[in-house]
């Protein structure tokens, strides 16, 4: 009876307008299916190659692996894990990609509410220094960065590689959560000055609650640039075993005969499952965090 008043109560033609599909839209549904399933195809050819025995690798395509028999085996997952160091590999990837990513968002933070709500003098010919960073290169820095690190001989230690990824990533998180803090409302930041409270009081108080979305989204870029990254840890880590993250730990996998390469699907599947469970896990701010600032009420 309560399904029927329910029922009754909305209108016929709202009714029809919610089931009734645009043809617009069911076609662009279907393109966005069809997008979705090409970008699935190299992980889903991943994992199957991951779990094949190494002479089907050699001899057959990964879609051939579903026709009996089927065969199956965790070998390659077993040898990866147990050979290279590669669980250390794996601490010494948290190791760096942690502090890489939150020194860059913290001092972003700070350097996002100066430019946006802070009056200094030469305020926008300094935010247009640190925009163009964005477009130099990381290769036409390593020779003199790492110079200064040997100098200060820091080089071969975690500390030169998180002085590295905090700096390369500072021009784009800090233009990204500039453009979500400079489209806060003004009204809620001058009741709060009116009111006696300081910068500081408005940032931590006001403004990092609100700007969530946009440090989310900034967090999986830099969590997934710092986690994937090899010319960086390569040059300022060099061959030190001991500091290596994963992926200078998969380069080294295939030595140089070419033995080895039927691991490089486990490891390279093992290497992309945090970033996975990262990106999933903050999936409701990215696009929210991304858009910030596009689109001015």
């Amino acid at each position: 009876m309560a399904d029927i008043i329910h029922t009754a109560a909305i209108p016929k033609g709202s009714m029809g307008r919610r089931l009734k599909l645009r043809p617009g839209a069911v076609l662009v549904n279907i393109v966005l299916i069809v997008i979705c399933l090409f970008w699935l195809l190299p992980t889903v050819g991943l994992l199957v190659s991951s779990l094949r025995p190494k002479e089907l690798i050699a001899v057959s395509a990964w879609w051939e692996a579903f026709q009996a028999p089927l065969r199956f085996t965790m070998e390659n997952y077993v040898n990866v894990l147990s050979r290279a160091n590669m669980g250390t590999s794996f601490v010494n990837s948290l190791m760096i990609a942690i502090p890489g990513t939150v020194i860059p968002m913290c001092i972003a933070a700070f350097a996002a509410y100066a430019f946006s709500w802070m009056q200094f003098k030469g305020r926008e010919w300094l935010y247009l220094v640190v925009i163009a960073l964005i477009a130099v290169p990381i290769q036409m820095t390593l020779i003199p960065v790492l110079r200064l690190f040997n100098n200060l001989g820091i080089t071969g230690s975690f500390l030169a590689v998180w002085l590295a990824h905090a700096a390369y990533g500072l021009p784009f998180s800090i233009y990204l959560l500039r453009n979500f803090i400079s489209q806060l409302p003004q009204s809620m930041l001058e009741s709060a000055f009116v009111d006696g409270a300081s910068h500081p009081v408005v940032f931590f108080r006001l403004v990092l609650p609100t700007c969530l979305p946009a440090l989310a989204s900034l967090g999986i870029f830099q969590f997934m640039w710092v986690w994937n990254d090899l010319l960086v840890a390569l040059i300022y880590l060099g061959g030190t075993t001991d500091v290596a993250p994963m992926t200078v730990t998969i380069a080294n996998m295939v030595n140089s005969y070419g033995g080895g390469w039927e691991y490089l699907t486990a490891a390279a599947f093992i290497s992309m499952a945090l970033p996975l469970v990262v990106f999933f896990a903050l999936q409701k701010y990215f696009v929210k965090g991304v858009l910030a600032g596009s689109v001015k009420e």
